[in-house]
């Protein structure tokens, strides 16, 4: 296996406040891995070090095997780990199409930089392709403002996927959808990443689609990591149960599994 992200004894304070502390994680290529936490755990701490979104306090961030501790937002995801956020980050203003167009200049600046014109028509092209891969070419002339939640979180997933990154790190991607529509939307995105063979990462607080979507899971509390397993064993690991999922939920799955009556 390959590994594309190594985090050693990675620290952030705020005063006398500690927000994360030593993190030690390995991620290799083509994982799936979610991050469970409760409010305040630690997982948008994390996510915001190794995007260069929040400077460490001390510690290594490593991908591909190049120190990356220190390094803005920009560089880093010019190297190949982008990011969306829990708050679609969009043109509300502009068309999906623009707001693609956009992204696409901003990923394939050159020395003439953004004075260069958006449109042409290869450009143009890579940005229906993209719409149809995240399944939004329905909304390609729609104005980004007048999107319902859940493509206007498909479309921030996509702007931040125009770079084809080694890694894509996901906010919450589910927060604020219904439940009708999280499963759907997790199917899209899924399945265009890895057709594109990209390492993922999400936060994620809804059980039901760690479940289902990840392979690996790291649990965060009070900024540490308490757990890093498979799925299957995290979910049933006694500090996760306790600190994050609950035992409500614990229980609940488990009369679920066993036909509805709790056997256990």
């Amino acid at each position: 296996m390959t590994v594309v992200l190594e985090v050693r004894d990675l620290q952030k304070t705020f005063g006398a406040v500690v927000a994360a502390k030593d993190i030690n994680v390995t991620v290799n290529k083509h994982e799936i891995v979610g991050i469970i936490g409760a409010n305040g755990a630690g997982k948008t701490t994390f996510v915001n070090m190794v995007t260069g979104y929040l400077k460490p306090s001390s510690g290594h961030i490593a991908f591909a095997g190049q120190n990356i501790m220190g390094l803005p937002p920009r560089e880093i995801t010019n190297l190949g780990i982008s990011r969306s956020f829990q708050v679609p980050q969009v043109f509300a203003s502009e068309t999906v199409f623009d707001n693609l167009q956009m992204a696409y200049a901003i990923a394939e600046e050159t020395g003439m930089g953004l004075l260069a014109p958006l449109h042409n028509e290869e450009r143009a092209a890579r940005v229906d392709d993209h719409l149809d891969r995240y399944k939004i070419t329905e909304y390609r002339n729609a104005v980004a403002s007048t999107l319902p939640q859940g493509i206007r979180k498909l479309l921030d997933i996509a702007m931040a996927a125009v770079s084809n990154p080694t890694i894509l790190m996901l906010d919450e991607p589910t927060s604020g959808i219904s439940v009708e529509e999280k499963f759907g939307l997790m199917d899209v995105v899924m399945g265009a990443l890895k057709e594109n063979e990209t390492t993922i990462l999400f936060i994620e607080h809804d059980m039901e689609i760690v479940e289902r979507y990840v392979s690996r899971v790291l649990a965060f509390y009070q900024g540490q990591i308490i757990c890093d397993a498979p799925t299957a064993e995290a979910m049933v690991d006694p500090g996760v149960r306790e600190f994050v999922i609950g035992e409500e939920y614990h229980r609940t799955r488990t009369e679920a599994a066993n036909g509805g009556t709790d056997n256990a």
